[in-house]
């Protein structure tokens, strides 16, 4: 048996996508939900158009061969930290009002205050604007001293997911402290998911799943070579359909022999 106290058939699978491709493919394998965004690979994943997320949502609910797939739109106005000041955290909240009048799941949020704690009040303006939709706490969290402490604060702003790493670069590595994450949940019966994202590859899954925690967070993604863009010969990220079964694979596989 595992360390968590959750049932381990509640362990979902995410995929981080950047066009409706991904969500295409992520779909046909099986996960529960996408994080869409864009240019993941160059800055970690900003907030999509909502003409992508118009259609993503159109293509992840109009499937007859499938299960329908949650469409979580990443709320980031821009590169780099986490303080925003007035006028960009008035850009997210725009931006979760657009996304919820488009019918978005959920959407994926994180702020952070300059002393690095969670800044309250930003999370709950923008739990606000998501009318009830699940928000996800993203890898803001891993910038956190005390991540132990805001897990608390998060659950008590109403938020129902975190996306952490363990506070490493790949998950696998930060694997001690995503144990420690999903204890702290499942043991204070918190109303939050932890779940595993940053450089999750398919091979770490089951070790991910044997720490407890909720859900698996990876963008399975390849590169494209493309010669046709600005200045010649270039590369860009696309979703590895392969790498999606695979990872859904492996997750069963891990569930089934808990």
């Amino acid at each position: 048996m595992t360390d968590g106290t959750r049932p381990r058939s509640r362990v979902s699978l995410e995929i981080a996508v950047q066009d409706v491709a991904g969500v295409r493919a992520a779909r046909a394998a099986g996960a529960q939900r996408v994080e869409l965004c864009v240019a993941l690979g160059a800055t970690g994943g900003l907030t999509p158009s909502v003409g992508l997320v118009d259609v993503a949502l159109a293509v992840a609910e109009d499937f007859t061969d499938h299960e329908p797939i949650e469409v979580h739109p990443l709320i980031r106005p821009r590169a780099g930290g986490f303080v925003y000041d007035r006028t960009e955290l008035d850009v997210a909240l725009a931006d979760v009002r657009a996304f919820v009048d488009a019918g978005a799941h959920g959407v994926v949020v994180g702020a952070l205050t300059p002393d690095g704690r969670v800044d309250v009040e930003a999370v709950r303006a923008l739990v606000a604007a998501a009318e009830g939709r699940e928000v996800t706490f993203h890898r803001a969290l891993d910038a956190v001293p005390d991540v132990l402490r805001e897990l608390d604060t998060l659950a008590a702003l109403g938020v129902a997911r975190v996306l952490t790493s363990g506070g490493e670069a790949r998950s696998i590595d930060g694997l001690e402290q995503l144990r420690r994450c999903a204890h702290h949940v499942h043991d204070g019966a918190l109303p939050l998911q932890v779940q595993a994202g940053g450089g999750v590859r398919v091979a770490d899954i089951a070790a991910l799943v044997g720490a407890g925690v909720d859900a698996v967070h990876l963008s399975a993604k390849t590169l494209v070579h493309d010669a046709a863009g600005p200045g010649g010969a270039g590369e860009y990220e696309v979703t590895d359909a392969g790498l999606v079964l695979a990872a859904r694979d492996a997750l069963d596989a891990a569930l089934a022999s808990d």
